[in-house]
């Protein structure tokens, strides 16, 4: 049976959109993958997450020392997907193996980098390139950045966007924090890249918290947002709770007033897909790949400037409910389906088989 190996080296970061991206695929390509007896989609793990995908038997756990040297794995492996643009490619020399290279974003193009920083991460990037026979991009502003800053050379470039992760039906309280009136909901690593600290000004023209979820990436960064807070009077309706788990994430999405993510640069937004098949009002940045995950059921500050920020959100709150916008949000949110895009990614991976 020939072998399609996923690397799922990413999921040793257990709080990020990464990690449930390569889960879902994983499960979802081996769902797909199960009516034909001819191949197989393997998984190769990090120790601790040689039990998490549904197919068990079919992990290969990652040996760092004996696996640098010996890489009994790639018997019968006819293509190594590699499913981010800052990883790894491991079959370097096994011209036979075909290679995909799932590209996020080129979000260096757009974050506070210095020049070397930002020439650097796109060498990296182009030398996966290199050794890539085709190559994915999870939206089409990703397909365009990459095409126009990268040599992408004859190699196909296909689009297939994330699908949407499941999360946990709610529970009735979360076990985490609970607040206590109505709240602003915002999720992700919380570093300036997401620049959740515009929404801090939103506090002072509304009776709301702001929660926010995901890992504390840069201290310094919290630290100056809670100064801003307290310097608005509205210290005590921050609430930066860290990561949470899934059944928490589920009870935030489902009893927030609304969801926001003002990022100045996103590869996709997975956040925006799950607080969408919630149903609930989503307000977003108008850069980079935001407006095209949002698409016409979400409301983008086109500024950070706080009576913009203000005005698009009274405003979006009173189109949600004037017109009733639950149902065509639940159904854009559930329009980026997993089902669908296994599919997609199963014929790229029998074009690289031909």
């Amino acid at each position: 049976m020939a072998r399609i190996i996923l690397d799922c080296d990413l999921m040793k970061h257990r709080d990020s959109g990464l990690y449930h991206y390569c889960l879902n695929l994983g499960n979802y390509v081996s769902r797909e993958l199960e009516r034909d007896p001819d191949h197989s989609l393997y998984y190769y793990v990090p120790e601790a997450e040689k039990k998490t995908f549904a197919n068990k038997q079919l992990c290969i756990t990652e040996k760092r020392w004996h696996h640098r040297f010996f890489r009994p794995f790639l018997v019968n492996c006819q293509v190594w997907h590699a499913p981010f643009q800052s990883g790894r490619v491991i079959p370097h020399k096994y011209p036979r193996i075909k290679v995909l290279l799932t590209i996020h974003d080129l979000n260096c193009l757009y974050e506070d980098k210095t020049a070397r920083e930002r020439r650097l991460s796109l060498q990296h990037t182009q030398r996966l390139i290199d050794r890539a026979d085709a190559l994915v991009c999870i939206s089409h502003h990703c397909k365009k950045d990459v095409l126009e800053h990268m040599d992408t050379g004859n190699k196909p470039v296909h689009v297939i966007h994330n699908g949407t992760h499941h999360v946990n039906t709610p529970p009735s309280r979360p076990a985490g924090y609970k607040p206590a009136i109505p709240f602003l909901f915002a999720m992700g690593y919380v570093n300036r890249k997401k620049n959740f600290h515009s929404l801090v000004p939103l506090l002072e023209h509304n009776h709301m918290e702001l929660v926010i979820a995901g890992r504390l990436d840069e201290p310094d960064y919290i630290h100056a947002m809670k100064q801003e807070a307290a310097k608005l009077g509205v210290a005590d309706r921050l609430k930066i709770v860290g990561p949470v788990s899934e059944e928490d994430k589920a009870w935030y999405f489902s009893n927030c007033l609304a969801f926001s993510l003002p990022s100045l640069a996103e590869g996709f937004g997975a956040p925006v897909v799950e607080a969408m098949a919630f149903g609930k009002p989503v307000f977003l940045s108008a850069r980079t790949s935001l407006p095209e995950i949002g698409g016409d059921v979400a409301f983008y500050f086109q500024t950070f400037d706080p009576d913009h920020m203000q005005q698009v959100f009274q405003e979006g709150l009173d189109q949600y409910s004037k017109n009733r916008l639950a149902e065509k949000i639940i159904k854009r949110g559930y329009s980026f389906s997993w089902e669908e895009k296994a599919v997609e990614y199963v014929k790229v991976y029998r074009s690289l088989m031909e």
